[in-house]
Parts: structure tokens; C-alpha cells; sequence
């Protein structure tokens, strides 16, 4: 019960997160975004290193490197498609994806997921077809980009997911420490290879360290979350974070979803419940 609650939470406080994100990449670039919110989080967690018990490891600093690698490359994609999509379409496509991920890694590991597990598999394609049709006028000329880019980003996030699960018990939050650290330099990198600012857009600072400190808090309520039960249950629970995006996007920004598209967004709750309940 510990574990759900723990995962429930975090999905609860990375869908804010990703709301703070996509109102930032509209007001700066999603370089500066990814960067200044990265760096906020490992502010954070360096905070947290001798207040929360545990002792850095190799393998543990290197499967959370490995784990900031992938979630740091997901993270310019996801913000990306938010600044350019629809963040009530987005979230949920990149949300589905992740949410599968780990029970694709499971049954290639040899596990046996139930039955109503790969059912939810199929429905979260299915909705992943159905959320992706936007034909509002608003959408004109935005093409499939966003949701490509959703989709990569939920492959990202899966793997981090993955990743962050293969860590020694005991290490605290030091994984966390040199996931984030790995990120942080591997964007900055990118940014200055590309000559691209890391100046954030007027009035933007604020809103980006809210999205990287709540998105650090998320972090850790996973990593916890996984400790204390399976990671085909905590992925998949986490997974459900577009239901806060998703409210504030339709009370914050005023978006409204077709038809098809809500039965898509619909399908998605429902495929990663499914999912969950397995």
C-alpha cells in the first residue's frame, strides 16, 4: 500500500511538473527550459544527500546516470511537444508509452504479465491512434511532429523508469544525485554544440525552477516508490501524471479536446489502469 500511495503521488506531482514546463517552453526556449529546471532539480537533491539516508556506489551512480541520460534526452522532446502541440493531446500519448514500456522490459526479462496487463498493452495503442486526431483549427500546420515527439519522449521516460529500477538498494538518493548531474550536462552540452541560448524568456525563471523542483520531488517519490514494490505496478501508476496535466490544461488554459479525442484520452486512463491492475 506504501508503494501505491508513494506512485500515486508522484504521478500526481510530475503532471504538474510538466504543466510548469509546458507553460515555460512557451515564453522560452525548450533548451533554456530543460536546462535551468534540471539544474534546479540537482540543487535539490544535492540538498536532500545528507538529510536522507544512504552511501554512493558505482553501480548505483551509474545506472542513475544512465537513467539521467535517457530521461534528460526525453524531457527536450517532451517540453518540445508541448511548446508546439497540444499539452492535453501530448501528455497522455508520451504518458501511454511510458506506461507500456515496463511491462515490454518485464516479459523480455521472462516475467508473465496477466492476461488484463497486455490487454491494457493494446488499448493504449489503440488510444494513442485516437488522441493523436486533432482537427481543430488550431492544430493547422502542426502536423504529426508533437506526437512523434511525445512518442519518443514516452520511450525516454520508460527507460528511465527501467533504469532508475536496476539501482542497489541503499544508495539514498545518490542515484538520483548522478541522474540528474548526467542530464544537466549532456543538455548543456547539446545547447552550447547548437549556439542555442540559455536565457530564459522574460518572466519565465520562476515557473521553469517550479517545473525542475517538482520534478525532482516526483523523482524521488518514484524512487522510493520503487523500493517498496514492483516496478510494473509504480511505472504504470506513475504513468497516470497527465490526469493533473490535463485538469489544469482545461481549467488553467481553457483547452478543449474533440470527441475522438477524449475518448482517446478516455482509452489512455483506461489502458494504463489496465495496465496497473495487473
Amino acid at each position: 500500500m506504501t508503494a501505491v500511495v508513494l506512485a500515486t503521488a508522484c504521478a500526481l506531482v510530475y503532471g504538474t511538473a510538466d504543466f510548469f514546463g509546458g507553460l515555460a517552453t512557451r515564453r522560452s526556449r525548450v533548451m533554456a527550459v530543460v536546462v535551468l529546471s534540471q539544474l534546479a532539480g540537482l540543487v535539490l537533491v544535492a540538498a536532500l544527500l545528507p538529510v536522507l539516508p544512504g552511501a554512493p556506489t558505482a553501480g548505483g551512480l551509474a545506472w542513475g546516470m544512465a537513467a539521467g541520460v535517457s530521461g534528460g534526452v526525453a524531457l527536450v522532446l517532451f517540453y518540445r511537444a508541448l511548446a508546439t502541440g497540444v499539452m492535453s493531446v501530448v501528455a497522455p500519448v508520451t504518458a501511454t508509452t511510458s506506461a507500456g514500456l515496463p511491462v515490454l522490459f518485464g516479459l523480455a526479462a521472462g516475467e508473465r504479465p496477466e492476461p488484463v496487463a497486455l490487454g491494457g498493452v493494446a488499448l493504449a495503442l489503440v488510444a494513442v491512434v485516437l488522441v493523436s486526431r486533432d482537427s481543430s483549427p488550431a492544430s493547422a500546420g502542426r502536423g504529426r511532429g508533437p506526437v512523434l515527439s511525445a512518442l519518443a519522449a514516452g520511450a525516454g521516460f520508460g527507460g528511465f523508469f527501467i533504469l532508475l529500477d536496476q539501482v542497489p538498494d541503499g544508495g539514498g538518493m545518490w542515484p538520483l544525485f548522478g541522474a540528474r548531474l548526467a542530464s544537466v550536462s549532456l543538455i548543456a552540452l547539446l545547447a552550447l554544440g547548437a549556439r542555442r541560448t540559455l536565457r530564459p524568456g522574460p518572466g519565465a525563471l520562476g515557473t521553469i525552477v517550479v517545473a525542475g523542483v517538482l520534478d525532482m520531488v516526483a523523482n524521488v517519490l518514484f524512487l522510493l516508490a520503487t523500493e517498496r514494490g514492483m516496478l510494473a505496478l509504480v511505472g504504470v501508476l506513475a504513468s497516470l501524471y497527465p490526469a493533473s496535466t490535463l485538469l489544469l490544461a482545461r481549467y488553467v488554459l481553457g483547452e478543449r479536446l474533440n470527441a475522438v479525442q477524449t475518448a482517446g484520452i478516455g482509452c489512455t486512463l483506461a489502458a494504463v489502469a489496465l495496465i496497473a491492475a495487473a
